[in-house]
């Protein structure tokens, strides 16, 4: 028997009581991912991005673990929420227009010492003073740096549009708006290099385009080691104790870790290891987070339908940000209907041997966005369901 074989008899017998869609987190799996992540760390702390987990259950998990230190949100709604919920250091990751979010942070002292939000604009800071509605606590400030690559004199850009601020001089000016402004306090540095660490170098099928991206990864990595250390230090001639220079990625830790201006590491997917880190050299995790959907119709020869299936991630639209179905291996999706809401037909030899009622188990091509189609994570131990804890939605939240 094959290990994904092994892997689907036992997801199948810890999860016989349970009828499906149904997803389940593979606890091995997933501390086996974390223990990963801090060897690639090299004894940097990382900071667990909530929107590639959104469990608290499993936030706390990962947090008690040597290696792992704060959490990188995304809302300023989370943010609050899990503040309120005992989170003593969160990083909001993204600028945030949220009024009534930021009169809350501004009026209680726990929150504003607990969460530190996201400029790259002076303008933001009025935003925050506007909403202030009379509360006076110093809000913790990060300003973001943009990563990407820039080329031919800026004609030719790389990276994710994300903060306007590129060069030392002018995130530099920035800190000094913030230190000039009363009620406010610049913290932290943050960087997310998203065309390294969000950006598969071993695309199947594709090997100029995988050595073309390997290319460009070297170059990205070499040219923002150099710029984020000269805007570190530029920052601390305004802000000589600033508490934390955020980097990295899932797909990036070890690169990032080796800068000496970095003092923390960003990641979170590398804990579920969704399908999209299936095309990376830098690293190689195990899938611990999937979901299963029940077969309810057999067209025909070699096709099975299941039910439901839609759940496209994120990103530029594309075959890659469909789940793709995993155990049993062999199965594939219809050209012409591809993955659909209610129902999904599945196509290949395999499906012959599957029965109404059985489960087909898919990883999704993100890590948290799956959390978004289910209120319960089912904890799989071995071959037992040992918990069942819930995401984010299942408490209520979808904070978008």
């Amino acid at each position: 028997m094959t290990a994904r074989a092994a892997d689907r008899a036992r997801y199948d017998r810890a999860t016989a009581q349970l009828d499906a869609p149904v997803a389940i987190v593979d606890l091995d799996a997933f501390d086996a991912n974390a223990d990963d992540l801090v060897r690639r760390a090299g004894g940097k702390p990382i900071r667990v991005a909530s929107k590639s987990v959104r469990c608290r259950a499993l936030l706390e998990r990962v947090l008690a673990r040597e290696g792992f230190a704060g959490i990188m949100s995304f809302t300023l709604a989370e943010s609050l929420w899990l503040a309120r919920s005992g989170f003593d250091d969160v990083l909001l990751a993204y600028p945030s227009a949220d009024r009534a979010g930021y009169a809350e942070l501004a009026a209680d002292p726990k929150l504003a010492g607990a969460v530190t939000v996201m400029i790259d604009d002076p303008a933001q800071l009025d935003l925050i003073d506007a909403a202030r509605a009379g509360g006076g606590e110093v809000v913790r400030v990060c300003l973001e740096l943009d990563t990407s690559l820039r080329l031919l004199g800026g004609r030719v850009r790389i990276g994710a549009r994300r903060s306007p601020l590129h060069s030392p001089a002018e995130v530099a000016e920035v800190a000094r708006a913030v230190a000039r402004r009363p009620g406010f306090e610049v913290v932290g540095i943050m960087a997310y290099e998203g065309h390294v660490a969000g950006v598969g170098d071993a695309v199947a099928g594709h090997p100029l385009r995988s050595r073309a991206v390997r290319l460009m990864q070297a170059a990205a990595r070499r040219e923002l080691a150099e710029r984020r250390a000269a805007v570190v230090r530029a920052v601390r001639e305004v802000v000589p104790d600033l508490e934390f220079v955020n980097g990295g990625g899932t797909g990036s830790v070890q690169h990032t870790a080796a800068e000496d201006a970095v003092t923390e590491i960003a990641a979170g997917s590398g804990l579920y290891v969704p399908r999209l880190f299936d095309n990376y050299t830098s690293f190689r995790g195990r899938p611990a987070a999937l979901f299963a959907l029940p077969v309810v119709r057999r067209p025909g020869v070699g096709v099975v339908t299941v039910l439901g299936g839609g759940y496209p991630a994120s990103g530029a639209p594309g075959a890659d940000r469909l789940p793709v179905p995993y155990l049993p291996q062999g199965l594939r999706y219809d050209p012409q209907e591809g993955a659909g809401e209610v129902q999904t037909p599945l196509l290949g030899p395999v499906a012959d041997d599957l029965l109404i009622g059985d489960k087909v188990w898919f990883r999704h091509a993100k890590a948290g966005e799956l959390c978004e189609r289910f209120d319960t994570l089912h904890v799989v131990e071995g071959d037992a369901v040992t918990a069942a804890v819930p995401t984010y939605r299942g408490e209520g939240h979808t904070f978008l």
